[in-house]
């Protein structure tokens, strides 16, 4: 590991271990705004010491101060050089920052089981990210016993958010006047919707009072919340081996708008760079799955693999063309190569000379 890499992993490590450590005090003082701001501050520290590792920069040309926490998603999501988030992570990174700006510069109202789930995916993802970057195994930067405990942790996120948004019905049924209350604990699953969708900003006590208005009208929390309800929690193990990951079904997809979009987040924002993305040429792929280079272009003519835009692009540089492909067309590949006949769909694809015939008069 490089060494200022090194430095900011044991930071990352020890706001790491300060999160989970107010999440299992007894003391209720400060304690949900202190697990967030700690947990948010840890994955900026293990996002840049990443940068580092695959050998980017975490300063911006000519600039004084090291990027924020968005701008290093961006990087880790788009950089096809560098690349080690996929979308799901990113997700997950901006439900904990969003989450974390609303306490931090605001007030957030945040139940137990959501603030538990927030926490142990976010060590799950933690993990992930450092095996992956740094081939190392997280348990060994961290003592035994640490882990995130509840006495009643989410069975599901549909459940969970039945359960949310009965207890907010409840704080506005007529005459109740807790209507601040409820308006606190929708903004915390309001920003995971935000984030979902693509939307950096904080919502507003407006929309925030809309959505109170839908369900004092009967709507329900999956039309309120059409984007949460497409996401699932996955969990494998149990105690200190528990992994906990937010994945996204089938649902709304990824927009791609310019870099810079007024409220635009991460995962809507365009790629670093289109050429660094897409990194790939046919011969590349070719060598990164043995597969000779004539043989794999049949594979991807017949697996449709150009017509997928995250996965194919074509670039035309002066009077030059350049078919290139991104590391997304090489995960598919490697994911389909061992289920097919390669040979058979060699023969259906490969080209067909007509040399030696002669042509009918």
């Amino acid at each position: 590991m490089k060494q200022e890499s090194e430095h900011l992993y044991k930071k990352a490590v020890d706001s790491l271990i300060l999160s989970i450590e107010l999440f299992n005090r007894p003391n209720d003082c400060g304690r949900i705004h202190g697990v967030l701001i700690f947990l948010d501050h840890s994955f900026e520290m293990l996002l840049k010491a990443a940068i580092l590792n695959k050998g980017g920069s975490i300063r911006e040309r000519g600039a004084k101060e090291t990027m924020g926490f968005s701008s290093c998603i961006r990087k880790g999501f788009s950089d096809g050089k560098r690349k080690f988030l996929a979308e799901e992570h990113v997700l997950t990174l901006q439900a904990i920052n969003g989450l974390r700006d609303a306490a931090q510069h605001y007030t957030l109202e945040i139940s137990e089981q959501h603030l538990y789930f927030q926490a142990q995916a976010g060590l799950t993802l933690f993990r992930d990210i450092v095996k992956k970057v740094f081939g190392i195994e997280l348990k060994d930067s961290l003592p035994e016993r640490v882990l995130p405990l509840s006495t009643s942790p989410p069975v599901d996120i549909h459940t969970f958010f039945d359960t949310e948004i009965a207890a907010i019905k409840s704080l506005i049924k007529p005459g109740s006047r807790k209507t601040i209350t409820a308006r606190e604990k929708l903004r915390a699953l309001a920003v995971m919707e935000n984030s979902i969708q693509g939307i950096e900003s904080q919502p507003s006590n407006d929309e925030l009072n809309q959505i109170i208005d839908r369900l004092r009208q009967g709507q329900t929390w999956d039309q309120t919340f059409p984007s949460v309800a497409t996401l699932n929690l996955t969990t494998k193990g149990y105690g200190p081996s528990l992994d906990l990951r937010i994945v996204k079904g089938d649902g709304v997809p990824v927009q791609i708008v310019p870099e810079g979009t007024p409220g635009a987040a991460v995962v809507a924002i365009k790629r670093v760079n289109d050429l660094d993305f897409y990194s790939l040429s046919l011969t590349g792929l070719s060598e990164k799955t043995n597969v000779s280079v004539n043989k794999l272009g049949a594979v991807i003519k017949e697996i449709k693999l150009q017509e997928e835009k995250d996965a194919y692009k074509v670039f035309q540089i002066g009077s030059q063309v350049y078919k290139r492909y991104s590391p997304l067309a090489l995960d598919k590949l490697k994911n389909t190569l061992p289920k097919i006949d390669i040979e058979s769909i060699w023969q259906k694809n490969r080209p067909r000379t007509t040399r030696g015939k002669k042509k009918k008069q």
